[in-house]
């Protein structure tokens, strides 16, 4: 009688546990992201900060949830999402017909461009319309990956995980050029001063909030917040108070 007991307490024990770690977890907002892709998300410290960290900010609070931040490399924070390991993924996401089978996007919130980085004490690269035959880098599985793999016939297309890899091979002549984002772009230039922007625009995206297919209620309430960021100026806000020199 006594063991039975000490079982049925214990099995009580054990599901009073479960559920305030369920409670805990409940109270939680998950995003994804890669923090190597200033200003949107980089680390200031040991604390990861950007663009994209502002808006989440903004979506937890309005959820009344503690946000949690998920570093992680840019594929990888996409296949978290699609398998719902995270609630979402702000990492200046591309809207892409693919991504659309596993995922769903918020209202897109950021203007992106496109551009060319090149070794400035040897370029290899005359101009942006100059990039067949060429060994471009780019990170991996963005949207200038997937652009540059369906529009230019390059010599080797490499993917990296970080664009500090991809820039050590461009400064070394692994590769001839990098395709990234604009203000990405002038933060790695600012910090190597081997390596410049052609003049000139490869191409223009914008950028959306990823969330799991069929995640409907999330999608709905961080539209609203996003909407309600754009309307007040809050973005654009965001992305001075990171782009500040």
């Amino acid at each position: 009688m006594k063991k039975t007991k000490r079982i049925i307490f214990l099995i009580i024990l054990t599901s009073l546990l479960l559920s305030g770690c369920k409670k805990k977890e409940d109270n939680k907002l998950f995003m994804g992201t890669e923090a190597g892709f200033a200003p949107y998300e980089y680390m200031k410290g040991n604390e990861i900060v950007g663009i994209d960290v502002d808006i989440s900010k903004e979506i937890a609070k309005a959820l009344g949830k503690e946000l949690v931040i998920k570093n992680m490399d840019f594929e990888g924070a996409l296949a978290a999402v699609s398998k719902g390991k995270v609630d979402f993924v702000a990492a200046a996401v591309s809207i892409e017909e693919d991504r659309l089978k596993t995922m769903d996007f918020s209202i897109e919130y950021v203007d992106s461009t496109e551009v060319v980085v090149v070794n400035k004490d040897n370029p290899t690269v005359a101009s942006v319309d100059d990039l067949d035959g060429k060994r471009i880098g780019v990170q991996m599985g963005n949207i200038a990956d997937i652009w540059v793999e369906e529009n230019i016939e390059y010599s080797e297309l490499k993917q990296y995980t970080k664009f500090v890899q991809a820039a050590e091979d461009l400064k070394n002549q692994k590769i001839d050029c990098i395709v990234m984002d604009q203000y990405p772009a002038e933060e790695l230039v600012a910090s190597n001063s081997s390596l410049e922007i052609l003049d000139g625009v490869l191409f223009e995206d914008k950028y959306a909030i990823a969330v799991k297919k069929g995640n409907k209620e999330l999608l709905d309430k961080i539209n609203s917040v996003i909407q309600s960021l754009i309307d007040e100026g809050k973005i654009e806000e965001f992305t001075a108070n990171h782009t500040q020199k």
